[in-house]
C-alpha cells in the first residue's frame, strides 16, 4: 500500500473549520419609557445587514413626538417602512391610530420580531379571539398588523389593511407615513419616494414624517438630497422639528459631533394640485 494518503473527497474541500467565522451576535433587548412612565420592552434582531439589530435615536424621536401630539395619530392610518423594532408603530396604536402597518424588509426573522415585539406590548388595544368553536383563544391588536413589504413595490397589500368604502368618495391611502432613520440609504430615496407616492392619501392633511440623524456627517448632504429629490416630484417638504440628543447614538463616530447629536423632522405633503377631493381629480392630478 503507498504511503501517500488518499485524497479527500472533493466536498470537503470548501467547508471552512469550525469556528472560521464569528459566530452571529445573539439578539438582543432594549426598552422605551413612556412619558406616562410605561416601559415598551423591544427586542431586535441579532445582527442585520438591514439595520435592524439597533434601535435608532429617529424611533425614540417619532414615538415621543406622537406622545407630545396624539392627534397625529389619533384615529389616523399609519404606515411605517423601515420599522425594525417598531417603536413608532407600537406607540401610534397605543394611542388610538385607526389602523397602523409596520413594515420592514420581508425577511423572516425581522418580520417575526416586529410580530414578537407586538405581541409583548400591553399598550396596544386588544380584543378576545374566538375559534372555530366561539371558544376564546386568547386576544389580538385591534389595530395593528405587521407585513414584509420592500420600497418601491406594488403597495396594493398594504392599502388592503385600510377598511375602503367602494361607494366612499374618500381617496384612498394612509393619512400618515413614518421614515424614521432611513435616509442613510442613499440609493433607495427613489424607491422610498415611490412608495410614498403610492401609499400617501391624496389629501392636503396627510403627510410623510421623515425624521433622521446624519450618522455619517461628511455625507450629510446626500442625505438631504432626499428632500431635493422629494420637491422634483412634486411634494411639498417642510422642516417641522430638530432635536438635540444627549450624545451620538455610537460612542467614538467620526464626524462632527454636534451633527452626530442632532435629529430632524420634515414634512412631505401633496400640493393642491395634486389633491384628490369630493370625488373631483384636481387638474394635475390626474394619470400620476
Amino acid at each position: 500500500m503507498s504511503d501517500i494518503e488518499a485524497d479527500p473527497p472533493l466536498n470537503d474541500l470548501f467547508v471552512e473549520p469550525e469556528g472560521y467565522y464569528p459566530p452571529t451576535p445573539p439578539p438582543t433587548t432594549t426598552f422605551y419609557t413612556t412619558l406616562t412612565g410605561d416601559t415598551i420592552t423591544l427586542h431586535l434582531v441579532g445582527h442585520s445587514p438591514l439595520e435592524a439589530h439597533h434601535l435608532w435615536n429617529a424611533s425614540r424621536v417619532v414615538a415621543e413626538h406622537f406622545e407630545r401630539n396624539p392627534d397625529e395619530v389619533r384615529g389616523r392610518t399609519v404606515l411605517e417602512l423601515g420599522a425594525g423594532a417598531g417603536l413608532p408603530s407600537l406607540v401610534a396604536s397605543a394611542l388610538g391610530a385607526k389602523m397602523v402597518v409596520m413594515t420592514d424588509y420581508p425577511d423572516v426573522d425581522l418580520v417575526r420580531n416586529m410580530w414578537r415585539n407586538v405581541d409583548e406590548c400591553a399598550l396596544i388595544p386588544r380584543e378576545a379571539k374566538k375559534g372555530s368553536q366561539g371558544a376564546e383563544e386568547g386576544d389580538e391588536p385591534t389595530n395593528i398588523v405587521v407585513d414584509g413589504y420592500i420600497w418601491g413595490a406594488d403597495t396594493t397589500k398594504l392599502l388592503k389593511y385600510l377598511e375602503s368604502d367602494t361607494s366612499s368618495q374618500e381617496p384612498q391611502g394612509f393619512d400618515l407615513l413614518i421614515l424614521a432613520d432611513l435616509l442613510f440609504r442613499h440609493t433607495e430615496h427613489r424607491n422610498m419616494l415611490k412608495t410614498v407616492r403610492h401609499a400617501l392619501k391624496r389629501t392636503r392633511d396627510a403627510k410623510a414624517l421623515v425624521v433622521f440623524c446624519s450618522y455619517r456627517p461628511w455625507l450629510q448632504k446626500k442625505d438631504l438630497a432626499f428632500f431635493d429629490l422629494a420637491r422634483e416630484q412634486g411634494f411639498e417638504v417642510e422642516k417641522v422639528m430638530e432635536k438635540k440628543m444627549d450624545r451620538p447614538l455610537f460612542e467614538n463616530d467620526p464626524g462632527d459631533v454636534e451633527i452626530l447629536k442632532t435629529v430632524t423632522g420634515w414634512e412631505l405633503r401633496w400640493p393642491e394640485t395634486e389633491c384628490l377631493g369630493n370625488g373631483e381629480v384636481k387638474a394635475n392630478a390626474a394619470g400620476s
